[in-house]
């Protein structure tokens, strides 16, 4: 095990780029698109997943880790990685105890590969992983100093590491756009922006229910709301991990059109959202709209983030 700071000894690429996109759906209204590739912070460790999960292992010193996630989770992917990178054992809780005994797909095959341990739970038992003695259960047999980190690593944290994200955008764009999961990138992005700067959040599951989510986050992380911030629920295209023929066309366009390979879990649908928004005449000429990128495509034979 090691107790090396994260963010020295895994070498992230901080700042991430931010590069201006010539995108004729934007510029024909007066608009600037601009893309933060957060994708191209770490190899192992991408965007937010950095950003959130960099904290909290800085808060674990090097002891074990034990997290959430399903079958195809980023977050479980970069847990792996980090432990493997930094020399600390980790334990993922994988939703679905019929996944158990079968071939792993190739996202917990990564996890097994990078020395994760994988323990899988029926949903019922998933559902209830914040109680405390579900936990308790989960960590029998675990190394007594075991740190949990909740699924997608959204705690406080998180949220204030994904502060620095919003630093890095502070008079470089009116409005900054970016995919929810959890709520916790949003929750931290929005903290770190400047007064006349707005956070966009565009939920990838459907229910509605994000905007609690985020205000619980920041109230655990802050004290209280932090930033301007507003959701957009019109972009789920059925829930999470759902897409449909007019997202997989619209990917590829935009892939084709700008040398971006558009992961479609996130980002996929946060630049869907974008596109239409500027289409209805959202935002008014002269704004400057950044996504966040945070995320890469599977490679192939992979599946949903």
């Amino acid at each position: 095990m090691t107790s090396r700071d994260p963010a020295a000894a895994l070498e992230p690429r901080l700042p991430s780029p931010l590069v201006a996109v010539d995108d004729d759906r934007f510029t024909r209204r007066g608009l600037r698109l601009l893309l933060k590739r957060d994708d191209l912070i770490h190899p192992d460790l991408v965007g937010n997943k950095w950003r959130k999960l960099a904290p909290n292992l800085a808060g674990a010193a090097g002891r074990p880790v034990l997290t959430f996630g399903g079958a195809y989770s980023n977050h479980l992917r970069a847990t792996a990685a980090a432990g493997r990178l930094l020399g600390f054992p980790t334990v993922g809780v994988v939703r679905g105890d019929e996944l158990a005994g079968r071939p792993l797909n190739p996202s917990l095959q990564r996890c097994a590969a990078d020395g994760m341990r994988l323990v899988f739970v029926d949903r019922a038992t998933y559902r209830a992983k914040d109680d405390p003695a579900v936990v308790a259960r989960l960590l029998r047999g675990a190394p007594e100093d075991t740190v949990v980190v909740p699924e997608g690593g959204s705690n406080a944290a998180a949220v204030r590491g994904c502060v620095g994200l919003g630093r890095e955008l502070r008079g470089r764009a009116d409005v900054v756009a970016v995919a929810c999961g959890t709520g916790g990138t949003l929750a931290g992005l929005a903290a770190g922006l400047g007064p006349q700067q707005r956070a966009l959040g565009i939920p990838v599951l459907r229910g509605g229910f994000l905007g609690g989510a985020v205000r619980a986050l920041q109230e655990r992380a802050f004290g209280g709301p932090a930033g301007r911030w507003n959701m957009d629920d019109r972009f789920h295209f059925g829930g999470y991990a759902r897409s449909g023929p007019a997202l997989e066309e619209f990917a590829e366009d935009f892939g084709a059109r700008h040398g971006l390979a558009v992961e479609r879990v996130y980002v996929a649908k946060m630049l869907y959202a974008l596109v239409t928004l500027a289409e209805e005449g959202a935002f008014t000429p002269g704004t400057a709209v950044a996504g966040v990128v945070t995320g890469r495509p599977e490679p192939a034979g992979g599946g949903p983030g």
